[in-house]
Parts: structure tokens; sequence; C-alpha cells
């Protein structure tokens, strides 16, 4: 990519479910958690984030796990806007995402296992939404 000045982290995946629910996913997947892989960097303006393009999308009891949006990863390498070095760098999170979150116990353990989704995120689905009217 470019030469940006600031400190740089690596990918990152960020689990989203919507504000409201039935704002975002309804009917049969209703309540599944879309994750999106994506670089922060921290600027003197603040947060960068970039999409890499990979995602999953996981239903509640995470039990299995849908990945999606390949197509437009091999075309953002294919067409230079991510690095082969950034390519294998999602690759191998996208897999240590698989291997922390989401392999089940019969599959065997592959490093530490994780509870999806992470305590801190399920902190956040607390709070109010800021799509919904103050009551």
């Amino acid at each position: 990519m470019n030469n940006r000045k600031h400190r740089h982290h690596p990918p990152t995946v960020i689990p989203t479910r919507g504000p409201s629910r039935e704002a975002v996913f309804s009917g049969p997947v209703e309540g599944w958690w879309y994750v999106d892989l994506v670089e922060i960097d921290h600027t003197d303006n603040g947060l960068i984030v970039h999409d890499l393009y990979v995602d999953l999308l996981i239903p509640p009891a995470a039990n299995r796990y849908q990945l999606l949006d390949l197509d437009e990863f091999a075309n953002a390498l294919r067409t230079g806007q991510i690095t082969p070095t950034q390519c294998a760098t999602v690759l191998t999170q996208t897999q240590h995402f698989i291997n922390h979150y989401l392999r089940g116990e019969e599959e065997g353990p592959i490093g530490e296992s994780r509870a999806f989704p992470p305590p801190e995120v399920v902190a956040l689905e607390q709070l109010p939404s800021l799509l919904q009217e103050p009551a």
C-alpha cells in the first residue's frame, strides 16, 4: 500500500452484529454475527480502518461459519489493492480466528480456545442502540 506515517496494528477481527438485529439481519440469519477482518492504523487524526475483504458469517451457536467475500479478496490482490504480504497476513489471521473461536471440541484443539462472541463484545451488545429512539 502507500507509505503512511503512523502506528500500524496487525489485522484485527471485529465481530459485529447490528445495533438493531431487525435492521441488519432478519429471517433465517437473525441474531447471526458478521465478522469483518480489518487493519487499524493510528494516525495523528485518529483511527483509520482498512477492510481486508475477508468476512465471516456466524450463527448464534457458533457451531459453523461461512467465509464471505473471498472473490473481493482475490480481486484486491489481483488489482494491487493489497500486497502479497498483506494477503498472506489476512489468510493467517483468518485461520487464527477460526482456530481460536470456531473450532469445536470434536475437531481437536489448535492453540488456546476462546469464547465467541468475546466477553468484551457481549458487554458492548448490552448497550442501548444508537439507532433506536430514546425511551
